[in-house]
């Protein structure tokens, strides 16, 4: 009569450590707060990193890099920040919600003129974007690439005169949130052109280009970090460094983004 008890128990175990081997098993959410910029190479990455990570999901949020600083500073969950640029994880470092010393610089990136594929317009230089009538779209001026934007118009009135980003900012008729938005209108024919990143450009390779010379461009840095109140720190400093590593510099380069590791 003994035995049955035996086995009960026995089943009983191994049913215990079985749910136990689940629970431990349970998928865990990395949470990415990345400028919209990076949306094609971060989601490659993202999909690269899992394979190697099991039970590991990273979900991203992509979007101007204002907007994602101010959003983690009202509370939002994020376990990583990569940002457009130094200033807005600079703001969240004086914050004390990412620590100083962290923030990494893992790429950099310049920008490009980008004309809808037909280029109704006859867009040919740089010089003709000060044309009046012209349909431009930037991203806005507290946005990064927006920022980066009329740096570069300001470098190029020695150029083509001392009015020449004022007749340019003229012809805009749109600032967005983000440069995707801009890409975006470029893509659907409402707009003549956009000032956005070379990453940008590469994502939509039907769109034409015109090149900005390297001595008027901006060089874009992008620093990541974990945050501090992040749950998952541990995974979070993984991802970052496989970022840096030779696998995510290839994928960053793949599209159009300049690795700070060769």
């Amino acid at each position: 009569m003994k035995r049955p008890i035996f086995l009960l128990v026995f089943l009983s175990l191994v049913f215990t450590a079985c749910s136990g081997s689940d629970a431990s098993s349970e998928p865990r959410t990395l949470t990415v707060y990345a400028a919209a910029s990076l949306t094609e190479a971060f989601t490659e990455l993202g999909r690269a990193f899992e394979a190697e990570h099991s039970g590991v999901i990273l979900a991203f949020n992509f979007g101007g890099s204002q907007n994602l600083r101010t959003q983690i500073e009202q509370g939002a969950p994020a376990d990583v920040f990569a940002s457009a640029n130094t200033r807005e994880m600079d703001t969240l470092v004086t914050q004390h919600m990412v620590e100083a010393g962290t923030p990494k610089v893992f790429l950099t990136n310049q920008l490009v003129v980008i004309l809808p594929k037909e280029n109704p317009a006859g867009i040919a230089s740089l010089e003709d974007l000060s044309k009046p009538g012209l349909k431009l779209v930037l991203a806005a001026e507290e946005v990064p690439a927006g920022r980066y934007a009329r740096q570069i118009l300001d470098q190029l009135n020695a150029r083509f005169g001392a009015e020449y980003k004022d007749k340019v900012l003229t012809n805009v008729v749109s600032n967005e949130d983000n440069i995707r938005q801009a890409v975006t209108k470029v893509q659907l024919g409402e707009a003549d052109a956009s000032i956005v990143y070379v990453s940008d450009a590469v994502a939509v390779p039907e769109l034409q280009r015109i090149e900005i010379p390297a001595e008027v461009n901006v060089i874009a840095e992008y620093p990541i970090a974990p945050l501090m109140e992040s749950v998952n720190s541990g995974l979070a400093n993984e991802f970052i460094a496989y970022v840096l590593s030779p696998n995510g510099q290839a994928t960053l380069e793949k599209w159009g983004f300049t690795p700070v590791a060769p």
